[in-house]
């Protein structure tokens, strides 16, 4: 799925936080985020507290959106969606 029909399937479903996170991800490229986007990555990119950072993510893997791999602190949300949002 293309950059705009990303956009335009999760309109106004996102916070700024994870817009911002999105955007990155298309500016990125897959290879961008080898190993997928940790809360530690969204952090940085959003500015974040950990709480905030890890129910944003959580938010978008439940949009589907991304996927979630690892447990606790080696979760990974991956940077390549769940089939629905191949583009990122």
């Amino acid at each position: 799925m293309a950059k705009a029909q990303v956009y335009e399937r999760f309109r106004g479903q996102f916070n700024q936080r994870q817009e911002k996170a999105v955007a990155r991800m298309f500016r990125e490229g897959i290879d961008g985020f080898q190993g997928g986007l940790s809360a530690e990555n969204y952090i940085r990119i959003t500015k974040a507290s950990r709480a905030t950072a890890t129910r944003d993510l959580n938010g978008l893997v439940a949009k589907g959106v991304l996927t979630k791999t690892g447990e606790r602190r080696h979760t990974r949300s991956a940077s390549r969606p769940n089939g629905s949002c191949d583009a990122l």
